[in-house]
């Protein structure tokens, strides 16, 4: 990929026009390709996204999930186009960076290593220094982003792009994601104002991160980490949400399928672990009522007792009460993440909460957020679900390496960074 794409760049590699006033510090580039998203974003100085391009593959609904093979031979497919409509779009040429991050991991270990591999090598090309960056830091860090000031036309531009899918809300074969609508659909929700948040969002709060591959509580005190308050056993809400839809019929990916049935039914039809009927019944069970009282999470019980409950109505009866199923199922994954939300702000004694991941994207999730009295921050959708941006937004906090200690550096599929 040669220095000569897009424009932009003064002979001393300060950006100007969208890229900045001349003389300030160089931006940074970021590749993220944890799942089966092809992502590279360009952050200015000032922490403010010039570009965000997002290529989702619509190839794996046929499978019932990601495959990862297929997503990795995907991300080789279309990952230099995805950098380069990226530095197009924030009118910089490469000697207008100054940094290159990706992501490290956790994710899937094949579709890590093309994003990680690939940033790496434009920024050993250059000797330029590099982070490497977890992709639970992003989601954090998403919140850190400055939003553009409305109107000014410098935000990140989400056009689809020649020779990718960029995700303007829509997935390449046109059907809806969970954030099936055009993306302007944003909002802080402090005293249940609905608009787009006007600035970043500053430690110390508490985040949740709800996604289909991860969900957890954090406690952020500063820019550069976070303390895990509450994590998942076992799987995470949005692939609860998915194996839900998956078994009521509705397809993969199912949140945003289960969320327009579920509207139509009743939540409190069906009593389903973590639910608030559930929570407010007796005999369960020392173990369990500990467990309730704590801040991790677990999504397995629910597909088993959904599974189970199926098995025991008729086919007609489920044809029924396939929209009470949904909505009592969609109520206890919303239930276990509100209430671990609300006990984490009392325990850090807080009232600022953050959330991420695509399960924020959720309309019931947002609706019960906006009655728990904090100050609520959502960031805009397009960096809710898996971006390059949140990545280089972490970057901006990092210590980075210096050309060539970070050539050795390889990526991991687990919660656990390598030393």
């Amino acid at each position: 990929m040669s220095g000569g794409m897009g424009g932009g760049v003064t002979d001393g590699g300060a950006i100007d026009g969208r890229g900045g006033a001349v003389g300030e510090p160089r931006a940074i580039l970021a590749l993220e390709t944890s799942c089966d998203d092809t992502c590279a974003a360009v952050l200015d100085a000032r922490g403010e996204a010039r570009s965000n391009v997002i290529s989702s593959q619509g190839v794996h609904d046929r499978y019932g999930g990601v495959v990862p093979e297929i997503a990795s031979r995907h991300h080789l497919e279309i990952v230099n186009l995805v950098v380069e409509q990226a530095l197009s779009e924030a009118e910089v040429t490469l000697d207008g960076i100054g940094l290159v991050a990706a992501t490290q991991g956790p994710g899937l270990v094949g579709a890590l290593l093309v994003g990680f591999s690939t940033a790496k090598a434009l920024a050993a090309a250059r000797e330029l220094p590099f982070a490497a960056v977890d992709h639970l830091q992003g989601h954090v860090a998403a919140n850190f982003i400055v939003p553009a000031p409305a109107g000014d036309g410098s935000g990140p531009r989400m056009d689809h792009g020649q020779g990718s899918q960029v995700d303007s809300g829509l997935r390449p074969d046109g059907r809806d994601r969970w954030d099936g609508r055009d993306g302007r659909d944003r909002w802080e929700g402090q005293n249940g104002r609905s608009d787009q948040p006007t600035q970043a969002f500053e430690p110390p709060f508490v985040c949740l991160i709800a996604s289909g591959g991860h969900t957890l509580l954090t406690h952020v005190t500063d820019h550069e980490g976070f303390e895990v308050l509450g994590r998942t056993l076992d799987d995470a809400a949005g692939e609860a949400f998915d194996k839900g839809a998956r078994m009521l019929g509705l397809g993969y990916p199912g949140g945003a399928a289960l969320e327009r049935l579920a509207a139509d039914g009743d939540p409190d039809a069906f009593v389903f672990p973590g639910s608030h009927a559930d929570r407010t019944r007796g005999g369960k069970g020392a173990d369990r009522h500990a467990f309730a009282r704590g801040l991790n999470f677990s999504f397995a019980g629910l597909k088993t007792a959904l599974l189970y409950r199926l098995r025991e109505l008729s086919e007609a009866e489920t044809q029924a009460r396939r929209a009470d199923l949904a909505a009592s199922y969609q109520g206890a994954i919303v239930d276990s993440l509100i209430v671990r939300a609300e006990r984490g702000l009392e325990e850090t004694g807080l009232d600022r909460l953050a959330i991420g991941g695509g399960v924020a994207a959720n309309g019931e999730l947002r609706r019960r957020l906006r009655a728990l009295g904090a100050t609520v921050h959502v960031p805009a959708r397009e960096l809710c679900t898996d971006n390059a941006a949140m990545i280089a937004s972490a970057a901006r906090f990092a210590d980075p390496l210096g050309y060539p200690d970070y050539l050795g550096l390889d990526a991991y599929a687990t919660g656990e960074r390598p030393q």
